[in-house]
């Protein structure tokens, strides 16, 4: 598959030196070129979130979730003990938009803002000014890091990680079955037109290693599996660290709870369907999170995981339908439309209800956190 009607852009020729100088280039290689490069990578160059944006995210939607996640942080903190100490680490924090929702909410909780210090895992600095802004009123110190290991180390601080569509956007290598076995799928360059195209790699036993044992048996020729070693990597040191201190990890994103095949990488652009490997570096990249790797990641490092909720599921157990009636009492009519519209978008099973999945870890010496549902590990 080539890509269509590709104009040239630094960062495409940049790709392309690279590939004809190197060889085909791993998915996952692409991936990370094409968000995270550091002068024309898609992260960091722009604001991609709202409607002028790429796409729309939950907080983006409706106050609501910013809250309710905020009171979930709350009572997590308060079930730990009251920890006068506590690290809340937002990865991928966009806007600052949940932060800042989850901070106004909790702000008369006894103690808990007294007891915190922010983190924001974030890359961007175009991203980083709105988060500052969108947090100074709450006077709560903030401090930025480029990586979840850059966050310092604190035997007497407890964590609380707030993870929402940030696994989705990490690099993923993907694999496809054909009558040989596995080969790694590539980004290559098309001798006919000398446009980017995916190509299969060298047949290797070590992809065969990589597709879950109880998958291996079922897979047919043409199906692809993703794995996505920084979110491996990401999660076994979450749980390292809420193993150690203490805490607890809250991730939401859109994906499946079970690892499974299919080839999920998309790209988005202007709130529409792009092609792949067309204008890379002007679009977003991202691909279903397997939360069934994740939860196997935190249960292999001895953290604990609740079952995989749906999204509106979690949003109703924290009582969304309860904070959405409170807020129309005092709307008006044109405003509580918009609320039960919000409402609908995040819950609903046809809307973001059932696609975005919710996973809770915590530590292993921690207590469940609200809306542990049929704990593991």
């Amino acid at each position: 598959m080539t890509a269509n009607a590709n104009p040239t852009s630094p960062l495409l020729d940049h790709l392309k030196r690279r590939i004809s100088i190197t060889g085909p280039i791993s998915v996952a290689d692409y991936m990370t070129e094409a968000l995270g490069h550091p002068q024309w990578g898609y992260y960091r160059k722009q604001d991609p979130f709202g409607q002028a944006g790429d796409f729309v995210t939950a907080p983006e939607i409706s106050q609501m979730f910013g809250e309710l996640i905020g009171l979930w942080a709350a009572v997590t903190w308060q079930q730990m003990g009251s920890p006068s100490h506590l690290h809340l680490v937002e990865l991928g924090p966009g806007r600052g938009t949940l932060m800042a929702d989850a901070l106004r909410a909790v702000r008369n909780v006894p103690g808990f803002c007294d007891a915190l210090t922010v983190h924001f895992v974030e890359t961007s600095p175009v991203l980083r000014t709105h988060q500052q802004t969108s947090i100074m009123p709450y006077g709560i110190p903030a401090v930025w890091h480029d990586s979840f290991e850059d966050i310092p180390e604190n035997r007497h601080a407890p964590m609380i990680v707030i993870a929402n569509e940030f696994f989705d956007a990490l690099p993923v290598r993907q694999f496809q079955f054909g009558k040989d076995g596995w080969r790694e799928r590539l980004v290559a360059i098309a001798a006919e037109t000398g446009e980017l195209c995916f190509a299969n790699g060298p047949l290797s036993p070590m992809t065969d290693a990589l597709v879950p044992v109880k998958l291996r048996p079922t897979a047919k020729i043409g199906d692809v599996f993703e794995v996505s070693p920084v979110a491996i990597s990401i999660a076994n040191q979450i749980a390292q660290r809420i193993n150690r201190d203490g805490g607890a990890a809250l991730m939401i994103d859109y994906g499946h709870p079970h690892s499974a095949f299919g080839d999920t990488l998309q790209a988005l652009r202007n709130h529409k369907y792009h092609p792949v490997l067309s204008q890379p570096g002007d679009a977003d990249l991202t691909t279903h999170v397997d939360f069934g790797a994740l939860a196997r990641t935190f249960s292999q490092a001895d953290a604990r995981t609740g079952a995989v909720l749906g999204q509106g599921t979690f949003l109703k157990m924290l009582g969304i339908e309860q904070r959405a009636e409170l807020l129309k009492q005092s709307a008006t009519a044109d405003q509580a439309t918009a609320i039960d519209a919000a409402l609908d978008r995040l819950v609903d099973a046809d809307q973001m209800g059932t696609l975005f999945k919710v996973l809770i870890a915590y530590g292993r010496e921690t207590a469940p956190p609200p809306c542990v549902s049929g704990a593991e590990g």
